[in-house]
């Protein structure tokens, strides 16, 4: 006997639903672990001023980054990725970031007359397994001037023959386990290798018995400089900011206008301000449902806040931002305190993430891994004019006023 078409489906459909199902529990996904950058190839280098390879610069040479940039992740026989042995060249990074995992340098200058100038330039969320990220020697010199070293894991710069003058330089939230040496490193044979060192912030710094430590050469600190919270690996607090014997310390306790300096970190005074500095924002009733004003694109929302949103992996690696308002920043304090701007950040928060506010003020975090959130103020630097924070877990950024 032949079944029609029509029969067997139906026979089918009639086992198939007679088979039990079995229940089953889905295993659930943890976020992973921030590793380091990954490394698009050297040919994305080039997209941002920089040369896409190991390059040796003989002659007089201008480079002027044009967007974030992240280096090689393995130098093989390279001694650097950038190497400087003859004129006077420069680096102008325009604020952007030189990223990556190192073996070796990203920058090394060498040889008598050789002179190489950084000028703004954010070292960011670099590692490296042991080598310097900056090296000097053979009688060069090197000019930093507006520099940030932030978030770096593994050795600064160092001097071994020559000269190196910092001006408005920060070393923030560096870390380290390369014993006897500091983030910055004076390894010199005598006092006529010098470093000098005129406004300068070192906060956060982890795992250097001293934030600098010179050996036998000669150091000299002026204009307005900062230590604070720099810790030993051990987490206690080092004898000095520096080990030497030949240091010249004539720095003063004011901050010129100048200087490239991180807006206070205490904990915030939220004192009451007249309902005129609130912006004719009306007070609404903190609400922990309460939904953000704004759900942009981040190009979107960086258009009409003038706000600069960065990431460790780029913008579309699965982080969220969020304009708030004063229901969806959720506590009343805050809200009386007159905020500035504000913004939810979630997603894939753990890679890294700045955010830099187009006002200048104070910023504090509200985290959102406790509940009720807890109010963390937030380190912040000055950028062009822009107030900018890091962050690894979701949450809430408020920008206050000073």
């Amino acid at each position: 006997m032949k079944l029609s078409p029509v029969l067997l489906c139906c026979l089918f459909l009639i086992v198939f639903l007679a088979v039990p199902v079995q229940s089953q529990t889905a295993t659930p996904t943890s976020t992973p672990e921030p590793t380091a950058i990954a490394n698009p190839g050297l040919s994305a280098l080039a997209a941002c001023g920089l040369p896409a390879g190991y390059s040796t610069f003989t002659t007089a040479t201008t480079l002027t980054m044009t967007a974030d940039c992240t280096a090689a992740d393995s130098y093989g026989t390279n001694p650097s990725y950038l190497t400087f042995s003859s004129g006077a060249s420069t680096i102008n990074g325009g604020d952007n970031r030189i990223t990556g995992v190192t073996n070796h340098h990203i920058i090394r200058v060498t040889g008598s007359g050789t002179t190489l100038t950084l000028n703004n330039i954010v070292f960011d969320n670099t590692g490296n397994s042991g080598e310097y990220l900056i090296q000097v020697w053979g009688g060069a010199t090197l000019n930093i001037n507006n520099v940030i070293f932030r978030n770096n894991v593994g050795r600064g710069v160092r001097l071994l023959d020559g000269e190196i003058h910092f001006t408005n330089v920060q070393f923030l939230n560096n870390r380290q386990t390369q014993a006897g040496t500091g983030f910055i490193h004076i390894f010199a044979t005598d006092t006529t290798e010098r470093v000098t060192i005129n406004n300068g912030l070192f906060q956060g710094n982890r795992g250097a018995n001293y934030v600098i430590v010179n050996d036998r050469g000669s150091l000299t600190l002026s204009g307005c400089l900062i230590f604070a919270s720099n810790v030993q690996a051990d987490g206690t607090t080092p004898s000095s900011n520096w080990d030497s014997t030949s240091t010249s310390d004539t720095s003063t306790t004011s901050c010129p206008t100048s200087f490239i300096t991180p807006t206070p970190t205490p904990t915030p005074t939220l004192t009451p301000r007249p309902k005129k500095k609130v912006k004719d924002k009306a007070k609404p009733t903190p609400s922990a449902t309460a939904r953000p004003r704004i759900a942009a694109t981040h190009v979107a929302l960086q258009a009409e806040t003038g706000a600069t949103f960065r990431t460790a992996f780029g913008l579309d690696s699965g982080v969220h931002f969020r304009q708030l308002d004063g229901a969806g920043i959720g506590v009343q304090s805050i809200i009386d305190a007159g905020y500035l701007e504000a913004f939810d950040v979630y997603g894939y928060v753990e890679q890294g993430v700045e955010v830099c506010f187009p006002q200048i003020g104070r910023v504090i975090f509200l985290d959102a891994r406790a509940m009720p959130r807890a109010i963390v103020p937030l380190p912040a630097s000055i950028v062009n004019g822009q107030t900018c924070v890091s962050i690894n877990s979701p949450g809430s950024l408020v920008l206050l006023p000073n």
